[in-house]
């Protein structure tokens, strides 16, 4: 027979995993409803009661995101980012979209970059990092970044606002290369001029140092006067 001990806490797993679930199922629904204030109670529990669901920990830090509690979805993602498996890169971008609002470009960009380590294809991490290097002024590799991100998305929503932001960067980009050009070429012609001018003084001077050495030789061969002089 099987003892009631073994029964109760085969009875207690049940009820656990049930209730697990019940709150995942509850905190999911209000979650896609928009509610994440409704969602966080019932996504926390969850997560207590079965820390091995790596949904609940997106859905949970998501849902820190909406209500502005960054520190805590970063805490959220840093503990299931080891071991979310082929959810790696979504965890990984979550990341990179809190440090991105919190404007540290630095780490963004590291966690959107460790991303794409995971999943080469994943786009939401291309376009998070261009986002990234654009406030970083990374501007030619945000370019490339925004062009792997729409092959991948041929039909994104975004994509005439990213091919304008593209065609805009590049104009930029352009017009600071012709700049630099005519910097150079105006640096150049003055330099050129400022060296004709130095020669030009440098000349003078020597003419005038040399016509000077003229005078002053010709003052040290002062003949003596050899006269006589006469006193009334």
């Amino acid at each position: 027979m099987i003892n009631k001990t073994v029964i109760l806490c085969i009875m207690l797993y049940i009820t656990v995993i049930c209730s697990a679930q019940s709150n995942y199922a509850r905190g999911e629904e209000l979650f896609m409803q928009n509610n994440p204030s409704g969602a966080a109670s019932y996504l926390e529990r969850a997560l207590a009661e079965d820390p091995s669901n790596i949904r609940t920990y997106l859905y949970l830090g998501v849902v820190y995101e909406q209500l502005g509690r960054a520190n805590e979805a970063i805490t959220v993602y840093m503990q299931i980012l080891p071991r979310a498996g082929n959810l790696s890169a979504n965890v990984a971008t979550n990341l990179g979209n809190v440090y991105f609002q919190r404007g540290n470009t630095e780490d963004a960009e590291k966690f959107y970059s460790q991303a794409i380590s995971f999943n080469s294809r994943y786009s939401h991490a291309y376009l998070g990092r261009a986002n990234t290097k654009i406030k970083a002024n990374k501007l030619s590799s945000a370019i490339d970044d925004y062009d792997i991100y729409l092959t991948l998305e041929p039909d994104a929503p975004q994509r005439s606002n990213i091919e304008r932001m593209v065609n805009l960067i590049r104009s930029e980009i352009a017009a600071e290369e012709m700049r630099r050009i005519l910097a150079e070429e105006l640096e150049r012609r003055l330099a050129e001029e400022r060296e004709k001018l130095l020669e030009s003084v440098s000349a003078s001077l020597q003419s005038a140092a040399d016509a000077s050495h003229a005078v002053s030789s010709g003052a040290d061969s002062v003949e003596q006067y050899r006269g006589e002089f006469e006193l009334e």
